[in-house]
């Protein structure tokens, strides 16, 4: 059985990127960085799943790629 994806707040993305706030925002707006989910009305986070592809390879990370539909 799959455990599910866990969802990680902005101070780990930063601890495990290495990179600023400012960088990240920047790079989501390029779209070469994954997207915040909304997980309330005023908080947000990443897919760590989404974090762990992107760490292990920055310049091959695409929106999507790596994850189904189903598993959303």
């Amino acid at each position: 059985m799959r455990q599910p994806d866990r969802i990680i707040r902005m101070n780990t993305v930063l601890a495990r990127t290495g990179l600023s706030r400012s960088t990240i925002y920047r790079k989501i707006a390029e779209g070469t960085f994954p997207p915040r989910i909304k997980i309330s009305i005023n908080g947000a986070g990443w897919r760590e799943s989404d974090i762990d592809r992107w760490v292990a390879d920055p310049v091959a990370w695409r929106p999507g790629s790596g994850r189904s539909l189903d598993a959303v």
